[in-house]
């Protein structure tokens, strides 16, 4: 008996702690909680970096979404668990901070205050190294010279204003222009979510074009002039001779360049980039000029290629190569706003060797190389209506051509889109004695293959041209013929047929265009890429124009910078 009363009190004893031993198995954790404990600093300005204290965090930056009030959303720079660097997002207000991840959602218990940026004002000569961060302001006043020997950093996210004429110290009233010379560098590396911006220093509304002067890049690339030649637009100094086909300028990624570009007078100008003598060691993408009062690319000469450009609304040219620039771009596209053109006559590309007679004897600027540049991919946007050759009701000319190639230029042009020009292509022979661009055209080094003129006047007189000079000039007859090639796959879609293009409906809305060709467009097949455009530098794309099924403007893009407020 005794026996059994043991073994009943070990049984119940043992059940005892079976019983504890499960109730302590159910008895589970806490599941981990997504918190944020601080937020550092709680004020910045935008494009500023913050830092964010907390538990749960995702480990990679992309599995964390950042939010700050007014809904702007975050970049977020680093990630660990327990701590995210973040950059202050362009439409920023003060309010608390959500962090999102692991479809958990959490708010900051501290309020996140915009701060204001200082204004560092910048002239004269940078002669040695320097840094220019988000955290300010920077002012352009009068021209400003990055000198021989120095590099300038430029962080991304970073503001800088050019200021107008008025505000040159020098009182030569010289509109804000960062110039960087031969032997200079600037490394502005900008981001997708933090683009580079430099813009007019008037206040948003007031901005207009040529509000400043823009910015210069000067190389030791081959070019075709005198060493003696200076620079147009008052800038100091001369071309040189040099030879250094692969020099380096630096690097210009992810930046937005808005309301530059001054005519001092027709020939002398700042466009809002210029490229004198730049090399290919130089790095150039993602790219956008807007309101710029003249070109809004020019190349004098140099060898630096580019990728996904944009020109918006320019005043001039779009795209104006001169002085044997012969670089590559691939993706560009420009949008222009039909009441706008110059006196000059406004084109998408304007192509020049040399101008004057062309003859060796009389003419210096005949030389070698020949400016020859590749482009591919690019769309030109003008009337979505009829376009017309009058003068424009905001400007100070008409437009004339999609592409202008004269003066013994020996450009060639691959898998493009014009649409709306009051003529399409022009090719003008520019030289006595038969010679120079129909001599190219006939050499077969001036190449235009896989082009769409779209809506470009009312017959293929208009659409494509010669500049009908007696015995020395091109014929429309010769430029016809040229262009027509069957193997150089060249189309003319006129004005009533345009919509079998498929367009995207948004493609000439000037504050909110949408350049992607809807599905099913023939624009989406048919490039060609044999001659000139076999270069390994072009992406082998099928679609003709600067879109397929990808929008790269998205996201670094600002197509209504009159009314943004950069303070």
């Amino acid at each position: 008996m005794q026996v059994v009363s043991k073994l009943a009190y070990a049984l119940l004893v043992l059940f005892g702690l079976s019983v504890a031993f499960t109730a302590c198995k159910n008895d589970q954790e806490p599941a981990p909680v997504l918190g944020i404990t601080s937020i550092s600093p709680t004020t910045a300005p935008v494009n500023s970096t913050i830092t964010i204290t907390g538990t749960q965090f995702g480990t990679t930056p992309a599995s964390n979404t950042v939010t700050f009030g007014g809904n702007a959303v975050a970049e977020v720079l680093t990630a660990t668990s327990t701590q995210l660097v973040v950059r202050v997002p362009a439409g920023a207000q003060t309010g608390t901070v959500s962090v999102a991840t692991g479809g958990q959602t959490v708010a900051s218990t501290q309020t996140f205050s915009i701060g204001t940026r200082s204004v560092i004002e910048k002239t004269g000569n940078i002669s040695a190294n320097e840094t220019w961060t988000a955290d300010n302001v920077y002012l352009i006043r009068g021209f400003t010279y990055v000198k021989a020997g120095a590099t300038l950093t430029i962080q991304p996210g970073t503001v800088i204003k050019g200021g107008d004429a008025t505000l040159d110290p020098t009182g030569q009233q010289k509109g804000g222009t960062l110039i960087v010379e031969q032997g200079a560098k600037i490394e502005a590396k900008g981001t997708a979510t933090a683009p580079i911006v430099f813009t007019s220093n008037k206040p948003a509304g007031q901005r207009k074009y040529g509000d400043w002067g823009g910015i210069v890049l000067i190389g030791k690339a081959p070019h075709n002039q005198k060493g003696a030649t200076g620079f147009e637009g008052g800038i100091s100094g001369q071309i040189g001779t040099f030879a250094d086909v692969a020099d380096n300028s630096g690097t210009l990624q992810y930046v937005r360049i808005e309301f530059p570009g001054i005519a001092l007078n027709p020939g002398s100008e700042i466009n809002g980039l210029t490229f004198y003598g730049v090399g290919s060691g130089t790095t150039i993408d993602h790219i956008q000029v807007s309101y710029s009062g003249d070109d809004s690319y020019e190349w004098f000469g140099g060898t630096v290629n580019a990728k996904y450009l944009v020109a918006h609304r320019g005043f001039d040219d779009d795209w104006d190569t001169d002085w044997g620039f012969s670089g590559k771009v691939q993706y560009a596209v420009a949008l222009r706003d039909p009441n706008v053109a110059d006196q000059s006559g406004s084109n998408g590309f304007e192509s020049d060797n040399f101008a004057g007679t062309g003859q060796p004897a009389t003419d210096p600027n005949v030389g070698l190389p020949l400016t020859a540049p590749v482009f591919a991919n690019v769309s030109n946007f003008a009337f979505s209506g009829t376009p017309s050759s009058a003068p424009t009701s905001g400007g100070s000319g008409a437009y004339q051509s999609g592409m202008h190639l004269r003066r013994n230029t020996n450009i060639s042009i691959f898998n493009t889109v014009i649409a709306g020009y009051p003529e399409g292509l022009r090719l003008d022979n520019g030289t006595a004695g038969g010679t120079g661009t129909l001599a190219n055209m006939n050499a077969g080094t001036l190449q235009l293959r896989g082009i769409v003129l779209a809506n470009t006047g009312t017959a293929s007189t208009t659409a494509v041209r010669g500049d009908n000079i007696a015995t020395t000039g091109i014929t429309n007859a010769q430029a016809q013929a040229f262009f027509g090639t069957a193997a150089y796959a060249n189309v003319i879609i006129p004005s009533d047929q345009v919509t079998t293009l498929l367009l995207n409906a948004s493609t000439f809305n000037l504050t909110a265009p949408n350049f992607l060709p809807q599905t099913g467009s023939p624009l989406l097949t048919g490039a060609i890429w044999d001659g000139k455009g076999a270069d390994s530098f072009f992406d082998k794309v099928t679609f003709r124009g600067a879109f397929g099924t990808t929008n790269w403007t998205q996201g670094w893009i600002n197509w209504d910078p009159q009314n943004t407020n950069y303070n």
